[in-house]
């Protein structure tokens, strides 16, 4: 039943206003609040790096796809929960936003049991499958295990904003990060400079402050009076919503998941190249993750933009704020990939001074950085087709493309050549052909009615 709508200060309404102006002030803290969520993992590697050598950072640089694999398909189904909430704001449906927000928050304390239990339970099979170095096998194992065990924090943290973000409310989730960003510099050095303890202590320093970030949220979703608030006497799973959140978010989730796989097997590859290859690349991954922040910043703001303006019907406005996003986020992405391509030695430098770490950063750094514009491209229009909810869109082509096509590829050069360079230059090619049909995608089919044939 539609409600009158209310204005609440924690949200902003996406659907009035000069679109790209509207969605620069959704994507400006959320680009923020990426800068800083990078700071967790990059202030593991960079302070380990520093102080316990190269083996250690080649055991949290292996961190990455593994983490991502375990964590991602929860944030699909948040993705999708995300863009049922703000399709019921956009239509002024505050009942809907209720159940959806309850059914969500069920949804994540499910999912934040079930990752803790498999992460810290299955962490030393899945290093093994991706061929980890045996001499840093341990530390590898160590630094996950206490990783996982903070599982439920990331989940909560995770779920929490993207509740928050679905009604226009990107600014407090980067304060939260802000705080945590820094509790978890301060917390890493303490352990392992002054301290003197080991690599498993940076793990520790990143649950403790990601605790730290859940509990604000927590906090605030239980503050009555706000569209999105938490009654905990509430928090089930309604059916009708769990099957709409599972309808576009699990296309989401799968995607990240296999998509995850794929990079896993890209990981191994480059594991057989031994402990340097693999600093290299989890350095290479740090950096990268700061250059992707207009990519994902813009993606996460057009998926509520275009979520909140289809469920109100302003189809133009859609419209126009889709290719204003897309283009900015082209424009900035390909910016920064120009700075990193000169920029690398000095970038990789930071984390390893070791020269043959640095020379397999670079050849990674000059072989991806330039095409971070076409990246772009395929990330905030698959974002539009999730803000449409056409969830299965971006999910059959980054499954066709960027996991089966990525992993023949790999395959086949590795088989024919065993050189790391055409390792690294599965990546760009994966995303020129992506970015094709995405286009094509794009201006011929009649995606902003999505809901409306739904």
């Amino acid at each position: 039943m539609l409600k009158t709508h209310r204005v609440h200060a924690d949200s902003l309404d996406l659907t009035v206003g000069n679109p790209f102006l509207v969605i620069i002030k959704f994507a400006v803290p959320m680009m923020l609040s990426q800068v800083f969520q990078q700071l967790y993992n990059t202030a593991d590697s960079l302070i380990v790096g520093r102080y316990l050598g190269t083996d250690r950072l080649a055991a949290v640089s292996s961190s990455g796809p593994l983490i991502f694999m375990m964590v991602s398909f929860y944030e699909g189904l948040f993705m999708g929960a995300g863009v049922l909430i703000s399709r019921f704001f956009g239509e002024r449906n505050e009942d809907g936003v209720s159940r959806a927000v309850h059914t969500d928050v069920a949804v994540g304390l499910i999912s934040g049991a079930v990752l803790t239990t498999v992460g810290m339970l299955c962490t030393p099979v899945f290093l093994r499958w991706m061929n980890t170095d045996p001499d840093v096998l341990p530390l590898a194992i160590e630094y996950f295990r206490v990783y996982f065990a903070g599982s439920m924090a990331l989940i909560i943290y995770n779920m929490s904003r993207g509740i928050m973000m679905a009604v226009g409310d990107s600014r407090r989730p980067l304060f939260y990060l802000v705080l945590s960003s820094i509790l978890n510099v301060f917390l890493d050095v303490l352990f392992i400079r002054f301290f003197g303890w080991g690599v498993w202590a940076a793990a520790f320093a990143t649950v403790i402050s990601q605790t730290v970030s859940a509990v604000l949220c927590v906090i605030r979703l239980l503050k009555k009076g706000t569209v999105v608030s938490v009654d905990v006497r509430k928090i089930r799973i309604h059916p009708d919503m769990l099957k709409m959140i599972a309808r576009y978010g699990l296309p989401s989730g799968i995607q990240n998941s296999v998509i995850s796989i794929a990079n896993i097997i890209v990981q191994s590859q480059i594991n057989i190249f031994r402990k340097f290859a693999m600093a290299a690349y989890g350095c290479h991954a740090k950096i990268e993750g700061f250059a992707f922040l207009p990519i994902t910043s813009f993606s996460m703001a057009l998926t509520t933009f275009i979520g909140q303006n289809l469920g109100a019907k302003q189809y133009d406005r859609a419209k126009k704020g889709a290719r204003d996003g897309v283009l900015t986020a082209m424009v900035l992405a390909e910016i920064i990939g120009v700075i990193y391509y000169i920029a690398a030695p000095y970038a990789i430098g930071l984390f390893d001074s070791s020269s043959k770490v640095i020379a397999f950063g670079v050849r990674q750094a000059r072989t991806v950085a330039l095409f971070y514009g076409l990246l772009a491209v395929s990330h905030t229009i698959a974002a539009v087709c999730r803000g449409a909810g056409k969830a299965f869109v971006p999910m059959f082509v980054m499954l066709a493309v960027w996991c089966v096509f990525r992993i023949i590829y790999i395959i086949v050069v590795m088989h024919l050549f065993r050189d790391i360079g055409y390792v690294y230059a599965a990546y760009p090619v994966t995303w020129v052909i992506s970015t094709v049909i995405y286009l094509i995608y794009y201006f011929k089919s009649d995606w902003v009615h999505g809901f409306d044939k739904a």
